[in-house]
């Protein structure tokens, strides 16, 4: 029993070891031959290789076979960190509106930090968002634009927290239920003017007007969830 115990805590020492080697090279660095790798963490074959899996499995390596195999550095990705968390919360029993609960403020500092972005190519990319806005006229183009504009509007916060918590929101509403609120073409034509809205007081540089757009278009999902819910009842 003491040996299996020694021999996992081994095997989790040398994952760890693989990530900071990986996380002190750049992503796709080549970080060494499996043979490279034994010797320089002083470990067996099953040690290496049951790390190595670890460390795969959180994207800070990845393994390569044949010619110019080996070990590479990696970096986790942040649409699998989202989807593991926005399964997660489903597993617990969320609803959309217990992520909107949380996300609509985050929502509304995300739209003042944005209005503040003087990052030229995100700017020039919400003008670009702004000028299609009318060509999405189907539930699904609706909220494919819907999330491309949170995502936008996230990233020129500046805020990696802020574009997480965005990310997991808007993945898990169109998950759950998105389709099902965009089937109403008023709600599809509502949904195209608050985007038109948002973008321009971003636009402007209007950060009590960017507030008070991405308020309003919480309260209206809010509204046509609680409709859905009351119609299912």
């Amino acid at each position: 029993m003491q040996h299996t115990i020694h021999a996992e805590s081994l095997v989790a020492r040398t994952a760890r070891t693989l990530s900071q080697i990986s996380l002190e090279s750049e992503n796709g660095e080549f970080l060494g031959a499996e043979d490279d790798l034994l010797v320089r963490l002083g470990v067996s074959r099953p040690t290496l290789r049951q790390a190595a899996k670890i460390a795969e499995n959180d994207r800070m390596i990845s393994v390569r076979r044949g010619i110019r195999g080996g070990f590479y550095a990696s970096r986790p990705d942040a649409d699998d960190a989202i989807r593991t968390l926005a399964r997660f919360l489903r597993l617990r029993g969320a609803t959309l509106s217990d992520i909107m609960t949380v996300s609509r403020r985050i929502s509304e500092e995300a739209a003042a930090l944005a209005s503040a972005c003087q990052d030229a190519g995100l700017r020039a990319r919400l003008e670009e968002f702004m000028a299609r806005i009318d060509q999405n006229d189907t539930p699904a183009t609706v909220i494919a634009a819907d999330s491309e504009l949170a995502r936008l509007v996230a990233a020129m916060s500046g805020n990696p927290v802020i574009e997480l918590v965005m990310a997991i929101g808007y993945s898990f509403g169109m998950e759950e239920q998105g389709i099902a609120l965009f089937r109403d073409p008023q709600h599809r034509a509502t949904c195209r003017k608050q985007q038109h809205d948002l973008c321009r007081a971003l636009l402007d540089r209007d950060a009590d007007i960017a507030q008070l757009m991405m308020k309003r278009r919480s309260d209206t999902v809010s509204e046509w969830i609680r409709q859905a819910a009351g119609e299912k009842t």
